[in-house]
Formats: C-alpha cells, sequence, structure tokens
C-alpha cells in the first residue's frame, strides 16, 4: 500500500462514500468522509479542496462512485469522482 511519502496513481477506483469517524481517541478525531474499496477504505478527499469539511463530498455519502487521484498514506486524492450509475 502507499505510504506517506509515494502517492500512488489511481484510475477508475470504484467504492461506497460513508461518513465516519476519523483518529477516534486522539486528538485529531473528526468526522470525515470516507470511501470503502477493494483496496481498503481511505479518507476521501477532493483536490484542491480543504483538507476537514468540504461540503462538495456531502453529495457522494451513501453512494457508490468511480475515483481517479493519488493514494496517500490513509487518504485518497481525488481529481473526479463521478456517481456510479
Amino acid at each position: 500500500m502507499a505510504d506517506a511519502e509515494t502517492p500512488v496513481p489511481v484510475a477508475d477506483l470504484r467504492g461506497q462514500v460513508a461518513r465516519r469517524v476519523f483518529g477516534k481517541g486522539t486528538k485529531s478525531e473528526h468526522l470525515a468522509v470516507w470511501i470503502d474499496t477493494d483496496r481498503g477504505s481511505f479518507v476521501l478527499r477532493r483536490k484542491g479542496g480543504p483538507a476537514f469539511g468540504d461540503p462538495e463530498l456531502d453529495r457522494y455519502v451513501g453512494k457508490a462512485v468511480v475515483c481517479d487521484g493519488f493514494l496517500l498514506s490513509h487518504t485518497l486524492l481525488a481529481e473526479r469522482i463521478a456517481v456510479e450509475p
């Protein structure tokens, strides 16, 4: 899997988007938008979007999506997000 130093490009990565806690029990604990894929679960972020509380991601919660972007440790930095038909 990717480490914090090496972005891994992904194309057509499919998964289910959900909102749940990140960093439970730590000072970094917060609600985040996640994508659950065959490759694992990742915090979902938009390239160019805010690191926390991105209202643009709310529309994907509860939906199946396909993404292009980069895996960085526990994060999917998405350049494209589309709802699966």
